[in-house]
């Protein structure tokens, strides 16, 4: 009798917890999708993919980690993105960019490493700005004593609206540029590496 009291006792107890479990599955929820998805720029452009393929002619030099918002129709810079005012580059946590070797962006040496990049647009020009710290959302707790390099670019105006922010790299004359865009704005910022 024992024996079969002890069976039924932790058939009972199995089913309770099963159905604990269940309960508890079935109340978790995941977060709706992001507004603004995250996103990789690599140079060389695709760089996993064409390591999966075996057709990677160079090595990974440098990515971008980035968030995409979208222009929605609205006014990008001036209203949304405030000239004279730092941004992250982006949306959500500040855009990072890692550099796997040595290189020279604008006029300043920075060394490989994983950091922030933010901006400062105006209608003329934009300040790009390299920043150690790391792992931030927005740019609320920008820090100017943690830049590492800053570099002007100019603005080039393009007709068509880019709906999507959006970040690549490409390699023309021999040099490697990150062009960053959205709305009508376009800049180009030049990296050389060592």
């Amino acid at each position: 009798m024992t024996t079969r009291f002890n069976v039924y006792r932790t058939g009972f107890l199995l089913a309770v917890c099963c159905l604990v479990q269940f309960s508890l599955n079935a109340q978790f929820k995941f977060p709706p999708v992001d507004k603004s998805p995250l996103d990789f720029s690599y140079y060389p452009a695709n760089y996993p993919i064409l390591r999966i393929q075996e057709k990677a002619s160079e090595p990974l030099m440098v990515r971008v980690v980035y968030s995409r918002p979208q222009k929605n129709g609205r006014k990008v810079f001036g209203e949304l993105v405030e000239y004279g005012s730092i941004w992250r580059l982006g949306a959500n946590e500040a855009t990072e960019i890692e550099l796997f070797k040595d290189a020279k962006i604008g006029d300043t040496r920075v060394k490989k490493g994983r950091y922030t990049m933010y901006a400062i647009p105006t209608t003329e020009k934009w300040t790009i700005i390299i920043n150690r710290e790391t792992d931030t959302w927005g740019a609320f707790l920008y820090d100017p004593k943690k830049d590492v390099a800053r570099t002007d670019v100019a603005v080039q105006h393009n007709a068509d609206a880019l709906e999507s922010f959006s970040m690549y790299f490409e390699k023309t004359n021999g040099s490697i540029h990150l062009f960053i865009g959205w709305d009508t704005e376009m800049v180009r910022i030049p990296i050389s590496f060592f």
